[in-house]
Parts: C-alpha cells; sequence; structure tokens
C-alpha cells in the first residue's frame, strides 16, 4: 500500500529547508477562521497583496503568485523554459542537483548529467569543456546529438499555432 505519512504524531514545525520554528505568535495568527477563497472577502484581500506585489518586485505589470513548493518551482522553470528531448548539462553538487536531475529526465529533457563531490560547487572552468564533452562521456549517456537549446523563439511546424506548447504534462502531480 502507498504510504503518504509517515511522520510521528505531535506538534510540527515549519521544515523548509529546516528546521525552522515557527514563532508562537505566527502561529496564532495562523490560528484565525479561514476566509471563504470564493468570497468576495478573498478576492479583495488577494487584489490587494497582488497590488503590493508590484512595489516589492518593481514593476507595474500584473504579477503572477505560483504557490507550490521548491520542488514546484523546479518542475515550473524547467516546463517554462525546454521542452521534451532538449538537451541540458548538469552538475553533481549534492542532493538536490540529483533530484533536479530526476525531475528533467521525468520531464523528458535529455540529460548530461556531470559526476561532481557534493561537499563543493562545479569549478567555472569545467562548464566549457563539459558542454563540448560527446554525451556519451558524462555518468549515463548515450550517444545523442546536441539540440539547439535557441529555438524557443522559431515556429514549430507540428503545432497547429506554429509554436511549441510550453506545458508537458506535470511530472510530479501526473
Amino acid at each position: 500500500m502507498f504510504q503518504l505519512n509517515t511522520h510521528p504524531s505531535g506538534r510540527h514545525f515549519l521544515q523548509i529547508p529546516g528546521p525552522t520554528n515557527v514563532p508562537d505568535r505566527v502561529l496564532r495568527a495562523m490560528d484565525q477562521p479561514t476566509i471563504d477563497h470564493r468570497g468576495p472577502e478573498f478576492a479583495r484581500l488577494t487584489l490587494e497583496i497582488l497590488d503590493g506585489l508590484k512595489g516589492i518586485f518593481q514593476t507595474v505589470g500584473p504579477v503572477i503568485i505560483y504557490p507550490a513548493s521548491g520542488t514546484g518551482a523546479w518542475e515550473a522553470a524547467l516546463v517554462n523554459t525546454l521542452s521534451s528531448g532538449d538537451r541540458v548539462l548538469m552538475f553533481e553538487t549534492g542532493q538536490f542537483a540529483t533530484l533536479w536531475r530526476g525531475l528533467a529526465e521525468k520531464l523528458g529533457l535529455v540529460v548530461d548529467f556531470v559526476p561532481g563531490d557534493w561537499r563543493s560547487g562545479i569549478d567555472p572552468a569545467e562548464v566549457g569543456p563539459a558542454r563540448g564533452r560527446p554525451r556519451a562521456q558524462h555518468q549515463g549517456g548515450a550517444g545523442r546529438p546536441q539540440r539547439d537549446l535557441h529555438r524557443r523563439n522559431r515556429p514549430h511546424p507540428g503545432h497547429p499555432t506554429g509554436h511549441r506548447s510550453r506545458r508537458p504534462p506535470c511530472a510530479v502531480h501526473g
């Protein structure tokens, strides 16, 4: 049976990237009745927040909120900049880099993953040579031709509008 929840019962603290204890004053503020998300109070609050965010982001244009976890942000970054079959270069620098690779592969990206040390960042001097290396020289690589990752702005002949869709199926949520 698939098990979703394995943590023990009791008082929990926010642990992203954690552990980060939530102050009691914040917990008390959260202990208010829920606002009806379809009601006028929620709509007014949302518009007020979105308008206030313009100053924070120093824009006069509309601000869009994308509610998700960090992995949701990873997925949004990948699906809005790349398409299935695009080739990407990634360096192993720790657990997050390994998870990022897994998500990219689930989305159908061709990942050139350069093995590394989880205790240090990549050496910038390695990036250029790694870009030119044949895929078979990277960990887990089967040879594939380099793809043009800058083709986004060119028409895509197989799509009805002439442009490729930027919304492949969600790898995390199906």
